[in-house]
């Protein structure tokens, strides 16, 4: 049904007409070297007349500051030129690393073959001469983890900075036709001011930038290339860990292909993610799970169809295994593996010209063993704890009307014997009127999952409708999912079981005032329920600000309110159970002063409480980010976050099969550093360090009543329980990196990491102590050197060509 829907473009009446700019075809490429001085220039057509959108709507770009665009097209790729008028004295050139915005000026291209007004492709130089690229759409805004090969250069001058670009078609999705009209914006950027203009003027106060596109025409006789890059690479790693040295040597490659000329297949072959940085490990107290941002880039780079519906977290794929060890008498698990190895992964996406976009996922992992060892023989065995497993997704989803959508997305993991498969299905909604003015949206979704004797089906939903234009906004929404509902195989829930309903309302502006440049308030209401049995859980208020002021200095304050009593349902770890406070309040804020000034500073203070009788429970936290820019080329930041929670209650340990509750102070100090050397546009030195220090110490020990209750339980004391619940944790993590360039693409990586970790019962201990053991633990000593090489197919082609004749 979703494959055969039919639409009419349809446009708000409130867009006024499009600019047009008209493409020359060239059969001399100009050289990509910044300086405008190629015979194309002389003689491809001109356009100017930005417009500021922010911070103030509808101001015309000044002569001082004005831009000119020209644009060509040959059978290879397509070339802009730019002149960016500006006072050289005020530009701000921040060298970064690739796709790092840092305080630089900017200028950036947008192009939709489609024009569409909903998939974008986004190319961005920067007036130190770095790159960015991105996708773009209303269902995950810009994604910077998208990268491709094209070329720039940008040479500073007298009056402002001049650019040359070359798109080559492998960058773009398109299909073939006599007289295509693409969708393009330019958008100037002065990081001084943060001003922002247009090419083709936009209203930020309705709908989505892509409404606002300009048309590109005159791309007559253009023949969508043979897309395929290759990125062979290999990886050597000497890795040292308790006294033991191990070295290894991989090679692999990954690859983009077209299928079509709307569809691409991006394939990793013998991956190898050794050069993921580190995950920022805390002491996890809660009852859910702990997680942690994708870094591997095959898995963040174009997954926008495959983020439909939040059903796909890439990190369950290569996680810790989901099966459990069987143990004999006098055995034990001596080593139980944290992951498992993916042996390959690849995903096909795209969209027609009619807005029907497909995506195609598939990964597979390798069996994974625990070793188990016999305490008296001293035997060793391996159990199967994960066997070979595949994971795949399918996602069809249709665009229209230029800002709608209907999507169907099914997911599953498929693993060999008697371990668990699953499958989700959801099917969703996001609609806006004609004028951009009302958003409905929704899902429903069905999870099921083949157990070794039963089945287990689960159903969740959600539905949401907003006003979304003007100053004054407001919506409400609706969650539900039932007891079954479990997508953790391959997405990723912390809880099931809820019935849940939110109203919010805002106010933004979107000019300046005399002294702000912005400000908002948002004001949110939760009223939250249990799906089975429907009972009461809580109510949540929150009231937040925020704002800008005209010297580009943010502040804000946000207060959170859950009154009277509150019913916890699984902090107890125990079906049935709950646990009940009181009046929770929690007030916050934040400063944070200009960045473009050479020393900033970031302040983010919290403070919380409960009013309740018989409790004297009080925390506050505070993370102060001093940064300091050196020079263009040098940025140092230094975050420092202390966290203090005074006669906390909560889940302890369980003993005889029972929940015991207690109280504790907890204290959390946290140190890192972030700096960056950035030698020119193609080399960045980077050095990270962070070190986290937990410490958990229990006062009094309850038992849970069945109403919610805690009465204090005499008999329970560090002594008498049989797990000591008083934690020491403390963690160390170093990674020094050198990237390097050195062709179109193509990369040198060289790595060196430090790892410790430290987990005792001594919460009484001090930080010096700690940092003492700390450093008497074993060391992970890591060193990874890595070379990738990017390969066009074109580029062969053309090389080969001119061999042979």
């Amino acid at each position: 049904m979703i494959l055969g829907f039919q639409y009419q473009t349809v446009f708000s009446q409130d867009i006024p007409p499009k600019k047009r700019l008209q493409i020359a075809r060239t059969h001399q490429a100009p050289v990509i070297d910044g300086i405008l001085n190629d015979s194309i220039w002389n003689h491809a057509e001109t356009t100017t007349g930005f417009t500021q959108y922010k911070p103030d709507i509808g101001l015309p770009a000044t002569q001082d500051r004005r831009t000119i665009i020209q644009m060509a097209f040959n059978d290879k790729a397509i070339y802009i030129a730019a002149k960016l008028y500006d006072d050289p004295t005020l530009m701000m050139n921040q060298l970064t690393a690739r796709d790092n915005f840092g305080q630089t000026d900017y200028f950036k291209v947008t192009i939709n073959p489609n024009n569409d007004a909903q998939n974008d492709t986004q190319f961005v130089v920067f007036s130190s001469g770095l790159q960015a690229d991105a996708i773009a759409n209303p269902t995950i805004g810009e994604d910077f983890s998208w990268n491709d090969v094209w070329e720039s250069a940008v040479v500073r001058t007298e009056e402002g900075w001049t650019l040359e670009m070359e798109l080559p078609y492998r960058t773009l999705r398109f299909a073939e036709e006599e007289k295509p009209v693409w969708g393009i914006q330019f958008i100037r950027f002065f990081r001084r001011e943060r001003s922002e203009y247009a090419w083709n003027p936009i209203d930020p106060t309705k709908g989505i930038v892509g409404l606002y596109h300009g048309e590109l025409v005159g791309l007559e006789d253009l023949k969508p290339p043979v897309r395929l890059n290759l990125y062979p690479f290999t990886t050597g790693i000497v890795n040292n860990f308790d006294g033991k040295t191990e070295t290894k040597l991989t090679f692999g490659m990954d690859l983009k292909y077209g299928l079509s000329d709307n569809f691409t297949l991006d394939a990793t072959l013998v991956p190898d993610f050794s050069q993921a940085r580190f995950d920022d490990i805390v002491l996890n107290l809660g009852p859910f799970e702990q997680t942690f941002a994708e870094q591997r880039q095959f898995f963040t780079e174009g997954i926008d169809l495959f983020s439909k519906g939040n059903l796909f977290f890439s990190r369950r794929v290569g996680s810790r295994p989901t099966g459990n060890v069987d143990l004999n008498d006098n055995e034990i698990t001596q080593d139980f593996p944290e992951e498992t190895k993916v042996l390959n992964a690849a995903k096909i996406s795209g969209r027609t010209k009619n807005g029907l976009g497909i995506g195609l996922f598939n990964a597979v992992t390798a069996n994974t063993f625990a070793t188990i060892r016999d305490t008296i023989t001293g035997a060793a065995r391996q159990q199967l704890v994960e066997p070979l497993a595949n994971y795949n997704i399918l996602v069809v989803d249709q665009q229209f009307n230029r800002n709608s959508s209907i999507s169907l997305i099914n997911t599953n993991v498929l693993r060999e014997g008697n371990f668990r498969d699953a499958n989700v299905t959801a099917a969703l909604f996001d609609i806006v009127n004609k004028r951009n003015t009302y958003n409905v949206a929704g899902d429903i979704k069905m999870s099921r999952l083949n157990l070794q004797n039963t089945e287990q089906v689960g159903y969740s939903s959600s539905f949401r409708a907003a006003k979304v234009h003007g100053n004054f906004r407001y919506g409400m929404r609706h969650s539900f999912a039932d007891t079954q509902y479990d997508i953790n195989d391959i997405g990723l829930i912390f809880r099931n079981n809820f019935n849940n309903f939110r109203a919010e309302a805002s106010y933004q502006i979107f000019e300046p005032t005399k002294k702000l440049n912005s400000y908002s308030f948002q004001l949110s209401y939760n009223h939250n329920r249990l799906a089975n049995p429907g009972v009461y859980t809580g109510t949540n208020i929150g009231l937040s600000y925020r704002a800008s002021t005209r010297k580009l200095d943010s502040y804000g304050f946000n207060f959170d309110l859950q009154p009277g009593k509150q019913y916890d349902y699984f902090e107890a770890r125990t079906p049935g159970k709950f646990f009940i406070y009181e009046n929770y309040v929690r007030l916050g804020g934040f400063l944070s002063s200009n960045y473009n000034r050479r020393f900033a500073v970031d302040l983010r203070p919290n403070f919380e409480t409960l009013f309740e009788d018989g409790r004297e429970y009080t925390a506050w936290n505070t993370r102060l980010s001093p940064r300091f820019r050196f020079n263009d080329h040098f940025l140092m930041v230094y975050t420092f976050a202390y966290n203090f929670r005074n006669n906390d209650r909560g889940f302890a340990t369980r003993q005889a099969g029972e929940p015991v509750f207690g109280e504790r102070d907890r204290q959390i100090i946290e140190n890192s550093i972030s700096t960056n050397y950035t030698f020119n546009p193609f080399q960045v030195l980077s050095l990270t360090f962070r070190n986290y220090w937990d410490t958990v110490t229990y006062d009094n020990f309850y038992s849970l009543l069945d109403n919610g209750r805690l009465v204090q339980n005499n008999n329970f004391n560090i002594n008498t329980l049989d797990n000591n619940p008083n934690i020491n944790f403390s963690t160390w993590n170093l990674d020094l990196s050198y990237s390097w360039q050195f062709a179109p693409g193509s990369f040198l990586t060289a790595l060196y990491r430090n790892q410790l970790f430290n987990n005792t019962n001594s919460s009484t201990e001090n930080y010096t102590d700690t940092l003492n053991n700390l450093f008497n633990a074993p060391a992970q000593h890591t060193i990874s050197v890595r070379v990738q090489y990017f390969l066009d197919y074109a580029n062969l082609k053309s090389v080969f060509q001119k061999n042979n004749s």
